[in-house]
């Protein structure tokens, strides 16, 4: 049995501001304003992700007659033509609907008529709330009042402890379950499950017997619904997590970290949104990009307090992405090598294998060499 954890260290601020975001979190996944304090004002802030008229008509009524605008991210800005390094506000007319709030945040091009506007002090943590929640990283926004008496009743939550929530959320996570689970090969596996104070499950499949006073065969793999569970075509994922297993049987053990992090990092909904964009002639990085978001939203920080919880602290690393092995590094675990995981090359997943390659870095020696094969089977 391993022994998880409480919070791992102190918390960087108190319970009531822990219990704040919490419930602020809950609030953005309902689709429901909050306000946002800090030294500088207060702004209610609406996530755009989910939002009807009739949502848009009342936050319209609840912030009058203060003027909505509308927050978006610095990486948003740039690709939509606009020279930015921090989060832009852009005008948004009172008689705009639902649906025009959302292409401005989404569509590839936006008319160029919309008005820059300042997006205000408090952009940042309203940016971060709507990641955390895994909604888009755009919001409607109204500096507010709290002696408005509706206003005065919703959610608050201060932005610096908005801020801080994530590292705190790494620090909280501790061992919720674990069980041994028969896998088909016959592969004796141990699924350990982990619980954070946002309220995600990242899992380590421990595959046989793995020595930790050695450097133990490991896979930071992001969980992908579409090419692990389904076979999905777009992506290797799949491949490489069943390659992961057979090797780790191969080597006599070893740990995959099933990671809560589809999409790298955006969650389902704007994975689906991305993979639309790459539809219209974008690449992967673009696409995400282009809704909001860094070319890779993932934090390895939950991985690190992973593999300290289960005392493992010098690994060889299963991937074709250095960048983890870099991550890894500076968090303290000891990378003792790379093994790669080339999956097969087909023509539904060429485009998005290139596009790592090139510009992401990935070792991808075999994209090259391996012809088309449409018939390439996913598995």
């Amino acid at each position: 049995m391993i022994e998880g954890t409480s919070a791992a260290s102190a918390a960087p601020f108190g319970p009531a501001d822990h219990i704040a975001v919490e419930r602020a979190l809950a609030e953005f996944r309902s689709g429901r304003p909050v306000v946002i304090e800090s030294h500088s004002g207060s702004v209610a802030a609406l996530p755009i992700d989910g939002i009807t008229d009739a949502r848009l008509a009342a936050f319209r009524q609840l912030c009058a007659p203060a003027e909505l605008h509308v927050v978006i991210t610095a990486s948003r800005a740039r690709a939509l033509g606009r020279d930015a390094r921090e989060p832009v506000g852009l005008a948004f007319a009172d008689g705009g609907s639902a649906a025009a709030l959302l292409s401005l945040v989404v569509d590839v091009h936006v008319g160029p008529s919309v008005d820059v506007v300042n997006a205000g002090a408090n952009a940042l943590a309203a940016i971060e709330l709507a990641k955390l929640a895994h909604r888009l990283p755009a919001l409607l926004v109204a500096e507010v009042t709290m002696n408005a008496p509706d206003v005065g009743a919703l959610m608050r939550v201060g932005a610096d402890s908005v801020l801080q929530f994530r590292r705190m959320a790494v620090d909280s996570l501790a061992v919720a379950a674990e069980a041994e689970i028969p896998l088909n090969g016959a592969l004796s596996t141990r699924f350990v499950i982990f619980r954070d104070a946002i309220g995600g499950s990242s899992t380590a499949v421990i595959v046989g017997e793995p020595d930790c006073s050695g450097p133990v065969p490991l896979r930071l793999h992001s969980a992908c619904l579409t090419g692990d569970v389904f076979g999905s075509r777009r992506c290797d994922c799949g491949d490489q997590l069943r390659m992961s297993l057979r090797r780790l049987d191969d080597e006599g053990g070893g740990i995959i970290l099933y990671l809560e992090q589809e999409g790298r990092g955006l969650g389902l909904a704007n994975k689906m949104r991305a993979y639309r964009l790459q539809d219209d002639g974008l690449d992967t990085l673009d696409a995400n990009t282009m809704l909001g978001f860094d070319d890779d939203e993932r934090d390895y920080g939950v991985a690190v307090r992973m593999l300290q919880i289960l005392g493992c602290t010098r690994v060889t690393l299963m991937t074709n992405n250095p960048a983890k092995l870099d991550w890894l590094t500076r968090a303290g675990i000891e990378v003792c090598g790379r093994i790669p995981l080339h999956g097969p090359v087909n023509a539904d997943n060429r485009r998005y294998l290139t596009a790592k390659a090139m510009r992401a870095g990935h070792k991808l020696d075999n994209l090259m060499m391996e012809p088309v094969n449409s018939r390439t089977p996913a598995e």
